[in-house]
């Protein structure tokens, strides 16, 4: 069986790799590149043969998925454009006969139009392939790359994000999970998963575990949508940037409160990570 891993680099693509390797399951695992003399190097510690896969270049849809019985998809937060970027990738992962799609798409994502991940769900759903839904909740690692710089430098969580509570979750979870359903697919074809940890927490109950964990008093400040929007464009943030944050921060405000899932422990058989966990594994990152 072999599988093709989009954004084999990021960190979730990594996380997947890992856990792939550590099942030591009869596939053939292929990581999609951008750059094969670069990014080859990054994955030296993995068995994957590397091809060229490019989001923003339909002529490597094809080489790519040529072969594959299955896929591993996530979106790039930088690509909002569903029908420029995903609709031909569908449309060749079709014509290219794979066999099922694991999509990697974000809790809530069934009650949200507005985000590209329900117009990229709803494409597969239509495309007739077999498909799984992973619907992670909001990722730790955001503190360890998007949120990094304010912590450090300010030692500030500066987001629109008020008093709504959040579910977490570590990539590394997540890589368990989809690792489990790409070795296992049968199981989970037409499934959706929520995946979370058992926390359910403010950014305000984040800064002080952050505080206690990284022994620095780290304060969250929540800004009204027009300061926000100023400072980011005033850092040189993509509008497109801002506009994600803000969904990700600052529309759970108005929503339903999101609810925790056993789904991490009941596919890949070991618990969630906690946020207590994850900041004291990251403890380094930040340099304090």
């Amino acid at each position: 069986m072999k599988i093709l891993v989009t954004g084999a680099t990021g960190n979730v693509g990594l996380s997947v790799l890992k856990a792939l390797q550590e099942l030591q399951a009869p596939v053939q695992v292929i990581a999609g590149v951008r750059s094969i003399k670069a990014d080859t190097a990054k994955l030296k510690a993995f068995k994957v043969t590397t091809v060229r896969f490019d989001f923003e270049d339909v002529s490597t849809f094809l080489p790519a998925l040529q072969g594959m019985d299955l896929v591993f998809l996530l979106r790039p937060p930088q690509l909002a454009d569903v029908p420029k970027y995903f609709k031909p990738l569908i449309a060749e992962a079709v014509n290219s006969n794979v066999k099922h799609i694991i999509f990697l798409s974000v809790q809530g994502v069934e009650n949200s139009r507005i985000i590209p991940h329900h117009k990229i769900e709803k494409l597969i759903l239509e495309s007739k392939l077999a498909y799984t839904f992973l619907r992670p909740a909001y990722f730790m690692q955001n503190f360890t790359t998007t949120l990094k710089k304010y912590i450090v430098t300010k030692l500030q969580i500066f987001l629109p994000a008020g008093k709504a509570k959040f579910t977490i979750i570590d990539v590394d979870d997540i890589g368990k999970v989809a690792a489990k359903i790409l070795t296992e697919p049968d199981l989970h074809v037409d499934k959706s998963y929520d995946l979370t940890n058992g926390e359910l927490l403010t950014f305000t109950q984040m800064a002080l575990m952050l505080s206690s964990g990284l022994n620095k008093p780290i304060q969250f400040i929540s800004p009204d949508l027009l300061r926000f929007y100023l400072v980011k464009r005033k850092e040189k943030m993509p509008v497109m940037l801002i506009f994600v944050m803000i969904m990700l921060h600052y529309f759970p405000r108005f929503q339903k409160e999101p609810v925790n899932t056993d789904w991490v422990k009941i596919i890949s058989g070991s618990e969630p990570k906690t946020f207590a966990q994850f900041i004291q594994e990251n403890k380094s990152v930040f340099g304090f």
